[in-house]
């Protein structure tokens, strides 16, 4: 049993394949009734998922006893083992009842392919299968948010609610708590090729940087993580988990909601379906969406919450013509060079079967070694365009190398060195593909559509490929594996390498934008704008995406969220 499952909640099978649960194994106190042939349960708020900030959100509600609080999860209960391994995201990321595997449609400027889109479909949501890094952004993103007219989301409005979420293993101070429910810990392992890409950053002359969320974000060093004793700490770990106890909050998995039901212009509750059977959730309060950038616009336009144009054109009935839904849609788009190693350093060489077997008792024992890794070690943030005041893009230096994570990992000592665009100008969206709720959505990614996004791109990879010369990387270099070492290296041939090889690295954000201009979604308190009772919290709200990992920021959502609605309570 995981560590940071000091107690594993039981489940309650229900009727219809549903497990709905509280931390003792009772049913909560949410009545039901039959009418007609649908069940109709009531609770007093409804939220729709239980990922990062979701699980925030129903664990920061159910700390008031006079709200009831029910939480539909479309996923599964987080049992499977990887889920709570820290490596285990390689595992979990393409299962295919784990995630949504969602893909975008073929995107002209990556040479017409489809990129696969892999989010949380579990307890928990993509903080069970991300690559538990934490960082918050800049302070000048969320500053940013204000300037857009976000008021109150400035960074100092934002920062308590940071503080309020973390338990920092370093203890508090005036940018970290120590006494919240998400655990920040420092890495177990440091191994010498990931000390080298730091060193390899300083002799760049990049200053090495002990805290990515400190003061200032710019530098070379060492990712902090969301594990707690050794184990994976998810949203659902964190907060829903220990709230089970509290009789108000019911949790049911394996629960897809279909559609908002919408009433005199307020939203009344959810229809969703378990199996086979459809079910109805009565909300006497509210209704929040927290499925993510893809999935809450997806529910919203099958409630008829949308572009009236959109909308019509598949034959949904028009509730309120909300243009900006589906629209927006961001994403960190990632490049990745890839080197063979001359030294026995990587995790590449470790894959036989003696080795897994000694990874597997080293992390029994001592909850160290490859099994304890996150999506990366070291990392730095670095400028590379002449008019960026901040950091544009973002390197994650991972110890391994593989062409895919369904492949497997190289046969030969190898490892990556992989470069995000930190606030890409290029804007996609999310279109319906069937008015079918278990239809996967059309996916618009349209990277690199702006001139911007393709200079900070090329110029990301020529700054890795520069890291790799250094003389504190380079002697553990034997070649280049990608691109190869006698591939054309001027900036034509640097874009045709990120059109050709690059991908998401797993930050969608931006659908259900909030603002006070017309073509926003919510306002600043998350309120979906002409629709009464319902509210957004999750990465689609964000104005535009933050500069790093997106995990902390969705998690600051909920916590906010929770705190608007209980003010209103």
């Amino acid at each position: 049993m995981p560590a940071c499952e000091a107690r594993r909640p039981h489940r309650v099978k229900r009727r219809g394949g549903a497990d709905s649960l509280d931390r003792d194994g009772r049913q909560a106190d949410h009545p039901w009734r039959i009418v007609g042939r649908r069940r109709v349960e009531e609770t007093d708020v409804v939220v729709v998922g239980s990922g990062s900030a979701g699980s925030a959100l129903a664990g920061r509600l159910s700390e008031d006893p006079r709200i009831r609080v029910t939480v539909l999860e479309a996923g599964s209960r987080d049992r499977n083992p990887w889920l709570h391994v820290p490596i285990g995201y390689a595992k979990t990321m393409y299962h295919p009842t784990i995630s949504w595997n969602y893909a975008t449609e073929a995107e002209e400027e990556l040479a017409g392919r489809s990129v696969p889109w892999p989010r949380g479909r579990v307890l928990g949501g993509s903080s069970a299968i991300n690559g538990l890094i934490y960082i918050r952004g800049q302070p000048e993103d969320y500053d940013h948010w204000r300037q857009l007219g976000c008021t109150g989301w400035g960074f100092d409005d934002c920062l308590p609610y940071f503080r309020k979420a973390e338990r920092q293993e370093r203890g508090a101070d005036a940018l970290h708590g120590a006494d919240g429910p998400l655990s920040v810990t420092d890495l177990r392992e440091k191994g010498v090729l990931e000390r080298a890409f730091i060193d390899a950053a300083k002799e760049l002359g990049y200053p090495e940087n002990p805290d990515f969320n400190g003061p200032e974000q710019e530098g070379a060093g060492w990712y902090q993580v969301t594990v707690r004793n050794g184990f994976r700490c998810s949203a659902a770990t964190a907060y829903l988990k220990p709230a089970l106890k509290r009789p108000n909050l019911r949790v049911i998995t394996d629960a897809h909601v279909e559609r908002i039901l919408i009433e005199d212009g307020r939203a009344t509750g959810v229809v969703y379906r378990v199996g086979n059977q459809t079910r109805t959730l009565k909300a006497s309060r509210e209704v929040v969406l927290s499925s993510g950038a893809i999935g809450s616009p997806q529910i919203m336009m099958l409630s008829g919450l949308g572009p009236a144009a959109h909308l019509a054109e598949m034959g949904i009935e028009v509730h309120r013509d909300i243009p900006g839904v589906g629209q927006n849609l961001q994403d960190h788009l990632q490049a990745r060079l890839m080197y063979r190693a001359n030294q026995r350093v990587t995790v590449n060489e470790r894959m036989g079967l003696l080795g897994m077997a000694q990874m597997g008792a080293q992390f029994a024992m001592t909850r160290r070694g490859p099994l304890s890794f996150a999506a990366a070690t070291s990392g730095l943030f670095a400028r590379v365009l002449p008019q960026s005041a901040t950091p544009d893009v973002q390197f994650h230096f991972i110890p391994w190398s593989a062409d895919s994570v369904k492949e497997g990992l190289h046969k030969f000592p190898g490892f990556t060195v992989s470069v995000c665009q930190l606030r890409p100008e290029s804007r996609g969206e999310i279109r319906l593909a069937s008015t079918d709720p278990l239809a996967k959505p059309r996916i618009h990614a349209r990277y690199l559509t702006s001139e911007t996004d393709k200079q900070c791109m090329v110029e990301g990879v020529k700054l890795a490929k520069r890291l790799a010369e250094t003389r504190a990387l380079g002697r553990f270099i034997t070649d280049r594996y990608s691109p190869p070492e006698d591939a054309p290296e001027d900036d034509d041939a640097w874009l045709d390498f990120v059109r050709r090889t690059s991908g998401t690295i797993y930050h969608p954000t931006s659908t259900c934008r909030m603002g006070e201009d017309d073509a926003a979604v919510v306002d600043t308190q998350l309120r979906v704008k002409g629709v009464g009772n319902l509210r957004v919290a999750d990465a689609s709200i964000m104005p535009t995406v933050v500069s790093g990992n997106t995990n902390a920021g969705c998690i600051m959502i909920g916590e906010r969220c929770a705190v608007f609605m209980t003010r209103a309570a």
